[in-house]
């Protein structure tokens, strides 16, 4: 089907995911571009194709068509693409071995980077805080480049979170430049999550009272602190990112 007019009432449902509270009530976000669609589309959390009038591709999933004005209309980017897609957004659990948990991360660029560095080291799960900048909001997926279609992702109370896995035996570690251990001194263990901190705060007292173990990054004294998301990419790759496959 040709969707010619923004006045359309599927098209106005589509505008209304770019807030995160439709996005929550409908279950479902938008991406834009060929690659976030053939990723997500791979990862099967493409529901529906969204292309420009005239533009080309072909997926076993129900397909629409758009005049310029539309894909405008709903297009969060200066310059839209032709090609868009609605994707499923997964009600997730805590599992697997490796966990990160980020308390009040705010800016979508970090958000995204990290979710490409917890892929790339092999986290299972990462736990948001309920402040965290929401994972399905445009920025923070075009900053993931699409990794975050590989992995499960919870939004949730870290703090009970933290309390049932250190019931399972998951060793908690949190970010901490006093008293903390040397990444490369920690011993391995089976099962861990590490906590990361709001960008100009970092972890909150709350949170680190509940940690077994604080570790830090050592580094040139002229520097005072590392960016939230390349801080989290070297930990994780120090808390066992060379077994990757």
């Amino acid at each position: 089907m040709l969707y010619s007019s923004v006045s359309n009432a599927k098209i106005k449902e589509i505008k209304k995911l770019g807030q995160k509270k439709y996005r929550d009530h409908e279950r479902l976000f938008l991406v834009e571009g060929e690659h976030l669609v053939l990723e997500a589309h791979k990862t099967s959390y493409l529901q529906e194709l969204l292309l420009k009038e005239n533009a080309k591709l072909e997926l076993p999933v129900p397909t629409n068509y758009l005049t310029d004005n539309v894909i405008k209309f709903i297009s969060n980017l200066e310059t839209p693409a032709p090609i868009m897609g609605l994707c499923t957004i997964p009600k997730g659990e805590i599992k697997g071995e490796r966990i990160l948990i980020l308390e009040d991360i705010q800016d979508p660029g970090n958000l995204g980077t990290i979710i490409r560095s917890a892929v790339a080291f092999n986290v299972d799960t990462i736990i948001l805080s309920t402040n965290t900048v929401d994972a399905y909001s445009p920025k923070v997926v075009r900053a993931s480049q699409g990794m975050l279609f590989y992995i499960n992702i919870v939004r949730t109370d870290i703090e009970k979170a933290i309390e049932n896995l250190k019931l399972s035996n998951y060793k908690i570690y949190g970010t901490k430049v006093d008293n903390g251990k040397l990444l490369k001194a920690l011993a391995k263990v089976e099962k861990f999550a590490i906590i990361m901190g709001n960008e100009g705060s970092g972890v909150s007292l709350n949170l680190l009272k509940l940690c077994d173990e604080y570790v830090y990054i050592p580094m040139n004294k002229a520097c005072e602190s590392l960016n939230v998301a390349v801080a989290t990419s070297i930990i994780l790759y120090e808390l066992g990112g060379e077994n990757s496959d």
